[in-house]
């Protein structure tokens, strides 16, 4: 079954194409155990990027003092499918969130979105066609790259500070406000609907992903493959090259180069495919300043690291000799933010060095290797 529709859907078109959740097969607290259960077979994981088990997370959660946070807000410019999801699609979300509610015991639910998101009037006009069990309601965060961060929501919610807690304690400990919380991606919870209206068998053997393609490639936007699909692909879902191709970013802004399109997807499910004719050098540098930019400047990783890169990688352009000061800092990153933003650019700038090895030879060697590469 195809997650996004070709047109928006309203409820009444929503339940035709989708069916009605089954509560009944879900009723008491055996009825939690099962719906988690069946959560567990289908082998969901997050689509936030982390990839982690939906099932462990729902029972890290349960509580009577429950609340659920559907995050709806995409801090990475390379990704657009929970904009995609929410705009086409947001009764699945919404289904999935009351689904993931109930797993959990929750009696409240938030569905988060950027300030100003395209989607808003489309998800209010969705939530006042519903009569749920858990109310939901909508909040705004401020559209940056950290605030999307599952402890930043939680921060957020509470004091309406958008910025990381830290690693722990984790949100299904102590959350919004104290409470536990679940904080789930609206991708991940439309699969979650997904795995239930189809049964977790069915959902395996016809599970498919969603992917934002931009870059050199002749339909860029959201692309739906089966699950699994290589890098290759997934290029071909967006239509092809449209020009010959140096490397892809795979991975969203804190994802990897790569020349190697056999290979599958990690984090993030956004692709930017670089033409052969550009810089992918210039294309890092414009990367890593804006992560630069972005970050809560609340940590040594944060304060002093990623401009400190950033700084470095523009040099290399210039042709200055500064790989032996990366060789020395980007070690130094990964592991030691309050989260996980500095190891995303450390691992982007180490794939750059790596796959743009000729590039920066260029680059030191007095000349330009390339035409400049613009930011998608």
């Amino acid at each position: 079954m195809s997650i996004l529709p070709p047109h928006r859907l309203d409820l009444a078109g929503h339940r035709r194409r989708n069916g009605v959740v089954p509560w009944v097969a879900y009723h008491g607290d055996d009825g939690r155990d099962r719906l988690i259960e069946a959560v567990e077979a289908a082998d969901l994981r997050g689509r936030g990027g982390a990839g982690f088990p939906t099932a462990v997370k729902l029972r890290a959660a349960r509580s009577k003092r429950s609340i659920v946070v559907a995050n709806g807000c995409e801090g990475d410019p390379l990704s657009q499918k929970d904009v995609a999801l929410l705009s086409l699609s947001p009764h699945l979300v919404l289904d999935g969130l009351q689904l993931a509610a109930h797993a959990v015991g929750a009696s409240e639910a938030v569905l988060c979105v950027h300030a100003g998101s395209p989607v808003l009037p489309g998800v209010t006009a969705a939530l006042a066609e519903r009569d749920d069990r858990v109310p939901v309601r909508l909040a705004e965060v401020p559209r940056r790259y950290v605030a999307s961060e599952e402890t930043a929501l939680v921060r957020y919610l509470t004091s309406g500070d958008a910025r990381p807690l830290g690693k722990l304690p984790r949100p299904a400990e102590r959350g919004v406000h104290g409470r536990p919380t679940l904080v789930s991606n609206v991708d991940t919870l439309a699969q979650l609907a997904s795995a239930v209206l189809l049964g977790p068998h069915h959902y395996r053997a016809a599970r498919t992903d969603l992917v934002t393609v931009t870059g050199a490639v002749r339909r860029p936007g959201v692309a739906e493959v089966p699950a699994g699909t290589s890098l290759a692909g997934v290029l071909a879902a967006a239509g092809g090259e449209a020009e010959p191709v140096q490397a892809v970013l795979a991975g969203g802004c804190g994802g990897s180069w790569t020349a190697d399109l056999d290979g599958g997807l990690p984090g993030i499910a956004a692709v930017y495919v670089l033409p052969a004719r550009a810089c992918g050098l210039e294309y890092t540098v414009r990367v890593l300043a804006f992560l630069a930019a972005e970050s809560a400047r609340q940590c040594g990783p944060c304060r002093f690291g990623l401009p400190s890169i950033a700084a470095d990688f523009a040099e290399l352009l210039r042709g200055g000799p500064s790989t032996s000061r990366l060789a020395r800092r980007l070690p130094l990153l990964p592991g030691r933010g309050a989260c996980a933003h500095p190891d995303g650019a450390a691992r982007l700038a180490a794939s750059a060095l790596r796959v743009f090895a000729a590039d920066v030879h260029a680059h030191q060697a007095g000349g330009r290797c390339r035409v400049p590469a613009g930011v998608a």
